[in-house]
């Protein structure tokens, strides 16, 4: 346990962080999801719908450090990818 009174609001600061985040990291999964069962029906333009509204949530997870810059440009370049590869 924190001793000092500067580790103990590190603490505390650290549990609410932790909640926030894992928010965040739901909420980028859930439309990860959205877009994959898009992909799956082989609907394209519901696709590149529900990867419109991925993507800001997955950049804004970037920034907020939530993962890493290079984890979200992979992930929307591989589904847009997946997407554009649906009309070939």
């Amino acid at each position: 346990m924190a001793n000092t009174s500067s580790a103990k609001k590190a603490v505390r600061k650290m549990a609410r962080k932790t909640v926030i985040n894992r928010d965040r990291r739901s909420s980028v999964r859930s439309s990860l999801r959205s877009v994959e069962e898009a992909i799956a029906s082989g609907d394209q333009a519901a696709a590149r719908t529900a990867l419109g509204v991925a993507e800001p949530k997955i950049m804004r997870a970037v920034g907020k450090g939530v993962f890493h810059k290079n984890t979200g440009a992979r992930k929307v370049s591989r589904l847009s990818k997946r997407i554009k590869a649906m009309s070939a």
